[in-house]
């Protein structure tokens, strides 16, 4: 969470998924196309050591952050290596839209059985996909 939103508490028996690592070649071009052409929340920007630098980024409206790093070995994972993270949303066509808008490359919207998934990819591979499942708009 951000500064001015602190986390919430977090309830007896609960795992809660908040940080997913991302492994990425370049720190500042991986910032920026997330920053960008994403909308991603830059949440913190920081290097507490030499040669650490940590990254994370919350996607519009979640509770789960990315991060990117670089000087930490239990992150260490090739660059691009990350598969099939969701972004769920509740119009496909307007967020595709819009993000096509901001100049990321988003396939076609596909119907895999009343679940809608556009796919797409950032700067080093790690691939993404929007998801929209029509019985969760509220």
């Amino acid at each position: 969470m951000t500064d001015s939103q602190p986390a919430p508490p977090v309830p007896p028996g609960a795992f809660l998924l908040e940080l997913v690592p991302v492994p990425v070649s370049d720190i500042d071009r991986a910032k920026e196309f997330y920053t960008e052409k994403l909308g991603f929340h830059l949440d913190v920007d920081v290097r507490p050591a030499d040669g650490v630098r940590i990254v994370q980024l919350t996607p519009p409206g979640s509770a789960c952050s990315i991060t990117l790093a670089t000087g930490i070995a239990s992150l260490d994972m090739p660059a691009g290596s990350l598969r099939g993270l969701h972004l769920v949303v509740a119009d496909i066509e307007e967020a595709r839209a819009a993000l096509i808008a901001k100049g990321a490359e988003v396939g076609p919207v596909e119907d895999m059985g009343g679940v809608f998934y556009a796919a797409f990819s950032d700067p080093d591979g790690n691939t993404w996909t929007l998801q929209h499942m029509p019985w969760r708009v509220g």
